[in-house]
């Protein structure tokens, strides 16, 4: 489905140009570690993160961090910071917090792209909602699915200097 969005065209819920971005990579591709916006480490992984994974220091996300983006495309190393375009976003919940995640890569992504990080995020939220068990926090999680990346770039505020970090921890 294509349609008008002022000047630009969305077709499948993508941008047809996209939307140019800056990413810090927290996550290099096949790493284990994940940490979080300010370098801590939240949690190592039995599986490596299969994509680059990082985020935007412009915008803070509606769960209070840095918001988030994951980078296809090969290993980038860690704190690598890039301009690249992002295609369109993810709606996960993490502990009952809409946590976005724009999805970047130097291509148009393809439907069988889009697929492959839906069915990373559903099991990720999975596995996410079994650590909240175990770290006894509350709320839901879930993978909500994908959204144009100009409504979560919306849903975002723009970061100030008054940003310290996230208000809560992960």
């Amino acid at each position: 489905m294509k349609h008008a969005d002022g000047d630009r065209y969305i077709e499948d819920g993508q941008l047809a140009s996209g939307l140019e971005v800056d990413v810090v990579i927290e996550v290099p591709r096949g790493s284990f570690i994940k940490r979080g916006s300010t370098g801590a480490v939240d949690f190592i992984s039995p599986l490596p993160c299969p994509f680059n994974y990082g985020s935007i220091p412009a915008y803070i996300g509606l769960e209070g961090d840095l918001l988030d983006a994951l980078v296809l495309g090969p290993r980038l190393a860690l704190g690598a910071c890039i301009r690249i375009k992002a295609w369109g976003a993810v709606i996960l919940t993490d502990r009952g917090m809409t946590d976005d995640k724009l999805i970047c890569c130097s291509h148009r992504i393809t439907a069988a792209e889009r697929q492959t990080v839906l069915r990373f995020f559903g099991f990720y939220a999975a596995c996410k909602g079994l650590l909240n068990v175990l770290r006894r926090r509350r709320g839901r999680n879930a993978c909500e699915g994908w959204c144009d990346v100009a409504y979560a770039i919306a849903r975002a505020r723009p970061r100030d200097h008054s940003w310290r970090g996230p208000s809560v921890d992960f």
